[in-house]
């Protein structure tokens, strides 16, 4: 299945990478690798992730890339990534 990654999930990816990079360039990017490599696990099995507990919907499902969250949702041939928030953050109310 194709994965799309919102505006929205890019500027999280950006934000991490520039966060970490402050310390290590070097980790920033391998960081960023690993979500992103994530990507094909929901490819290949969109209903792998969990159903994300703060919202009440079938479609949207998260992955965990410690220490991150990657928020996805499913739709008919594609699947969205909506969004990689750091675990300790709390979700906004709609995504």
């Amino acid at each position: 299945m194709k994965v799309l990654w919102t505006k929205n999930a890019i500027e999280h990816l950006a934000g991490i990478y520039d966060y970490i990079a402050v310390n290590s360039p070097a980790y920033a990017k391998r960081m960023v690798d690993k979500i992103t490599k994530r990507s094909l696990q929901i490819a290949d099995m969109p209903y792998s992730g969990r159903k994300v507990p703060e919202y009440e919907a079938d479609d949207v499902r998260e992955l965990i890339e410690y220490p991150y969250r990657v928020i996805y949702r499913i739709k008919i041939g594609q699947i969205d990534i909506l969004a990689v928030i750091h675990g300790a953050r709390q979700l906004p109310g709609d995504i």
